[in-house]
């Protein structure tokens, strides 16, 4: 039977973002943003307003392993209930537990002189880290079982503009309290900010939730074993059968095209002869608008036209623009060109992640969302910031023009995998995405 996506008009596909649900992503995702930037790029200007060593500093860029590792306790956040918080319920315990690790990692932080504790600092950034990405986990989990399919893309729009919003007061928020009063005031401002996200812990309802065991089930300590550390796998590759090849093959290369040509962007801007400030500027006023308009399109497109073919739009304009940055590259300066390219570049991102995240919030079975999820989350990350170290090497050897071109042939790989699941799709019995989980 042929898949029949469209359930939603035009108007109620829009008015999914006045669902209370929505507004709640808004601020999880906001708490979610704002650590991130805290142990990266600020931190990293605070250690070098204090004359720390550039190689040094260069050490801190290790911690964030952390967020590319939680896969490893997203089981434990998966079916282990917080003693001490149990009346929260278990998704709410764990995004508070969190949190109250980013804001106290945060406060000490403060406290401490980078120039005479700096193996101390590194340590509370790490916890952060480690605080951050345990949220990331149950923020994920909670996300995909609050709301049906088909609202998911409208709450990842709303979580993304929330992220966005913590990572804009972590970065130039904090940067500016650091220049008119002091690095430590700046960290304690950050913490306090926290609050925002333990509040909105405080007030929302947990979610229901599904738990699955296994026929054999039984209270020994190797079957409790497998029920948190295994369990999630097997069920994923026993619901998708091969075709949990495909999937995880799209999963890894999705955005293999976004995250390459992303790391090489600041230095082609500055390479063209743009200004620092005029990039600040126009990333800052085009690009974070577009994003975000981007990100509210694509919820609204899943709404009326179901998952897959919204996907294969966002993969389709990922790759495009990147052809934008090529014809850029031939370009002499010009802020009106810089403009229009960023603020397609950011349309299409926004679009593409909604997407990309709704995708993979409809592939996790409800009894193992946040263990699911994570994997996911890994692996989408992870190819490309892998191949993202080669950047360098490629534009030295060709310049930017070809490398734009080279990245924007990375995108193939998804439209064709998107493509051949939309097929896939209309030949299937079952509505949704190929191996979809019930909710």
């Amino acid at each position: 039977m042929t898949s029949n996506p469209a359930h939603h008009s035009w108007r109620e596909a829009i008015a999914v973002y006045r669902d209370r649900r929505v507004l709640t992503l808004l601020l999880l995702g906001f708490s979610a943003g704002l650590p991130y930037l805290l142990v990266f790029s600020t931190l990293t200007a605070w250690l070098r307003d204090y004359e720390v060593s550039r190689s040094l500093i260069g050490f801190f860029g290790w911690v964030g392993i952390t967020y590319s590792v939680k896969v490893l306790w997203a089981p434990v956040v998966d079916r282990l209930r917080l003693p001490l918080l149990s009346r929260l319920g278990q998704r709410r315990g764990w995004i508070l537990l969190g949190q109250l690790t980013i804001a106290a990692g945060l406060a000490v932080m403060a406290m401490l002189d980078p120039r005479e504790s700096l193996t101390v600092l590194a340590m509370l950034a790490v916890l952060v880290a480690f605080g951050s990405a345990t949220q990331d986990i149950a923020i994920d989990a909670y996300r995909i079982e609050i709301a049906e399919r088909d609202m998911q893309g409208a709450l990842a729009a709303s979580y993304l503009l929330g992220y966005r919003i913590g990572l804009l007061l972590a970065g130039a928020g904090a940067l500016y309290i650091a220049a008119f009063w002091s690095w430590p005031v700046a960290y304690f401002s950050m913490a306090a900010a926290m609050g925002l996200g333990v509040i909105t812990v405080l007030v929302i309802a947990e979610p229901p939730r599904q738990i699955a065991l296994s026929p054999d089930f039984s209270p020994s300590r190797m079957t409790r074993v497998r029920q948190i550390l295994v369990q999630p796998f097997v069920e994923f590759f026993q619901r998708l059968g091969w075709h949990a090849l495909v999937v995880l093959a799209l999963i890894a290369v999705y955005r293999l095209s976004d995250i390459s040509m992303g790391v090489m962007a600041n230095p082609f801007y500055l390479d063209q002869g743009y200004s620092k400030e005029d990039i600040a500027s126009i990333t800052k006023l085009f690009g974070f608008g577009m994003t975000i308009f981007g990100s509210a399109l694509g919820g609204v497109l899943i709404m009326r036209f179901g998952m897959l073919r919204p996907l294969l739009l966002g993969s389709v304009l990922v790759a495009v623009t990147n052809l934008l940055f090529a014809w850029l590259a031939t370009q002499a300066p010009s802020l009106w060109s810089l403009a229009w390219v960023i603020s397609a570049d950011n349309l299409s991102g926004g679009i593409a992640n909604a997407c990309f995240i709704a995708y993979l919030s409809s592939l996790t079975h409800r009894a193992y969302t946040a263990t699911q999820y994570a994997l996911f989350s890994s692996l989408m990350t992870l190819p490309g910031k892998f191949l993202s170290g080669f950047t360098g090497l490629v534009v030295d050897a060709t310049g930017y023009q070809p490398f734009f071109w080279l990245t924007a042939a990375l995108g193939i790989p998804a439209i064709a995998l998107v493509c051949y699941l939309i097929r896939y799709e209309t030949r299937s019995d079952n509505s949704g995405p190929p191996g979809a989980a019930p909710h």
